[in-house]
């Protein structure tokens, strides 16, 4: 096996009386360690599949989120599939087709309407490095766009990294690439697809059969050679975070990689994150976004229900969606498609006492009690149990009345508005794709928006204080996302298109939507967080254990400069049966530049209480929630 067993191959080795698979990480002469080695059962493949670049990538985001290095490899490197990788290795490699450089006149995508679009694609394709986040304008297609980036990138003789939120962005954005790059220059790597298909993708990128590698966040780490271009579509979609330990962020790792190899670096997106507009401050990126002509021709007409002159009746604005919000979807509805965005699915998601208004909650579990249907008996979100018989124990009352609406009831109150007019819903295990130019109402939850042949006429953004008032920091950045990203889909106003937004119109988020200026409304937020020292002008890592084992943790970490803890606060109790002992939290806050200090630390902290057989505590770093 001496010939065989080469750094970056899978091995098995024996380690605590059974065989376990590793890789070979270096070969030396020597070995640090003073007494008796085992030999290698066998190398399961020759081919070196933890490429030496990914290896040193997994290193430095194991450093970054104070993880270890087995943990990040196992995100990066999926499992092997014998099979797939001997049909890959076996088929003789495709000639590579050659991919001119952007010229004028060419389609691109929207990227020419962007000031500082075109200079970024050239510079790509004449084979430097540029790093920018892209504010798309309203009306351009996100994978269109970065698969005319990937084409720049495959003309310097480079390839791509592409990294989309889910399923759906990567079907679109697997089509656009399909239309935009040569038979065979690009591969999806997903989990979904199953241990085959991903294996194969994994030893077509790593063995460069695949010059293109679109999926969703673990592609981050696919094996390219030549990388010139990464790629992150919506970084502030939540499912870029990766829910295994370390918990890295897909953008984090891009940013990474791309000074680790000297690559180019992109971020887009239809809204900005405060992360972003971290990098764009800092000097690492460089700002690309359309002019405010730009926007306007293309944007549509937006407006806060219940604001309108006409609609000053009291009763009427505090409707669910005021009468000027009603007159809006009757008109558009007879020009095509409208859209309702509904930020909860189900049908009543949330009840309360209909007497006192607190919350109905189950007898048993303590979670909250929905409604499936409209004759449906209330059940218990966790534990299923249906609540028949269920009485408000503070009045005693036993009817509810809804808190939330769901999507399948408003789609339901909506075939009752409009009789006549075809309902669609889109959301849950039911997502619809496309929807045609005919009226129709599309009832959908926020990422699950079908894309309109021609663009919707109207858009509706129900129930906005939903999402406005979440306790999380990110929740006004959250919601001036799903509105831009639903609101894109609509029509220019020169062609009638609208939007209407049910939420205070007072909320910075709802400000920034109406004068369509994500960019502003991200350099406000970062300026509000900085002054607070919030991430990510500060570093936060939390804590999460039992009590006393997140005290002892704390206690035991070094000194380091500036740093503040807050907390402990208690978690949401889970439902019972699962984890009998309550969970708290405690988050360490350091200044940014003290970043690499405190991941020092927290690894050296969970080194020590491993070792010393003590009870395991959470590490999180840059966690998404630290309220």
């Amino acid at each position: 096996m001496a010939d065989a067993a080469q750094p970056g191959v899978l091995v098995r080795v024996p380690f605590a009386g059974a065989d376990v698979e590793g890789w070979v990480l270096e070969r030396a002469a020597a070995s640090e360690h003073p007494g008796r080695l085992a030999r290698l059962r066998r190398v399961v493949s020759d081919l070196p599949v933890l490429d030496r670049r990914v290896l040193e990538l997994c290193r430095r985001v194991a450093d970054h989120y104070a993880g270890t290095l087995a943990d990040v490899v196992r995100l990066a490197v999926p499992g092997r599939h014998a099979a797939a990788e001997a049909a890959v290795l076996a088929a003789a490699p495709e000639p590579t087709a050659a991919v001119p450089a952007p010229a004028p006149g060419d389609d691109l995508a929207g990227w020419d309407l962007h000031r500082a679009g075109p200079a970024f694609l050239r510079h790509l394709a004449d084979g430097g490095a540029p790093r920018a986040v892209a504010t798309l304008a309203p009306g351009t297609d996100p994978a269109d766009a970065l698969a005319v980036a990937a084409r720049a990138c495959l003309a310097s003789g480079r390839s791509a990294v592409l990294v989309v939120p889910d399923h759906r962005d990567l079907d679109r954005l697997d089509a656009a690439l399909t239309r935009r790059l040569p038979a065979g220059a690009h591969v999806r790597l997903e989990a979904d697809a199953g241990p085959s298909a991903r294996w194969d993708a994994y030893v077509r990128a790593l063995t460069g059969r695949a010059r293109v590698v679109a999926g969703t966040r673990a592609a981050v780490f696919a094996p390219v050679q030549h990388l010139g271009l990464v790629a992150v579509l919506d970084d502030g979609d939540d499912s870029h975070a990766d829910q295994r330990t370390p918990y890295p962020h897909a953008r984090e790792v891009a940013r990474l990689r791309a000074d680790l190899e000297g690559a180019a670096a992109l971020l887009a997106g239809t809204a900005r994150t405060a992360e972003a507009q971290q990098l764009l401050q800092d000097g690492w990126a460089r700002p690309v976004v359309a002019d405010r002509d730009v926007v306007r021709e293309r944007a549509p007409r937006v407006s806060v229900a219940g604001t309108a002159p006409h609609a000053q009746d009291p009763v009427a604005a505090a409707a669910r969606l005021p009468s000027d919000g009603w007159r809006v979807l009757r008109e558009a509805v007879r020009r095509g498609p409208v859209l309702v965005q509904v930020p909860r699915g189900g049908y009543v998601p949330t009840l309360a006492c209909a007497t006192c208004r607190e919350p109905a909650r189950c007898p048993v579990c303590a979670g909250p009690l929905a409604l499936d249907e409209a004759a449906g008996t209330p059940a218990c979100r966790w534990c299923g149990r249906p609540a028949a018989d269920h009485a408000c124990p503070h009045c005693g009352d036993t009817r509810f009345r809804a808190v939330v609406t769901g999507a399948r009831r408003t789609a339901e109150e909506m075939g009752r508005a409009f009789p006549g007019v075809d309902v669609v819903t889109s959301g849950g295990s039911r997502v619809v794709d496309r929807v045609g130019e005919r009226p129709a109402l599309v009832i959908a939850t926020p990422g699950a928006e079908p894309v309109a042949e021609g663009g919707y006429a109207a858009a509706m953004l129900l129930d906005g204080w939903v999402l406005l008032g979440r306790p999380d920091l990110r929740a006004q950045e959250e919601a001036l996302r799903r509105w831009t990203a639903a609101a894109s889909l609509v029509r220019g106003a020169e062609r009638g298109g609208a939007v209407v937004v049910v939420a205070d119109p007072q909320a910075p988020a709802v400000q920034a939507l109406v004068r369509w200026d994500p960019a502003g409304f991200a350099e406000r937020e970062l300026a509000s967080r900085a002054e607070l020292q919030l991430p990510p002008a500060a570093r936060f890592a939390g804590l999460i254990g039992a009590a006393a084992d997140v005290a002892e943790a704390v206690a035991a970490l070094p000194p380091l400069p500036d740093a503040r803890v807050l907390g402990p606060v208690p978690l949401p109790a889970p439902p019972r049966g699962r984890d009998p002992e309550p969970l708290v939290r405690t988050v360490v806050r350091v200044p940014r530049e003290g970043s690499e200090e405190l991941a020092a630390a927290l690894r050296a902290l969970a080194a020590g209480r491993s070792l010393r057989k003590l009870p395991p505590v959470r590490v999180r770093v840059d966690p998404l929630q630290i309220g």
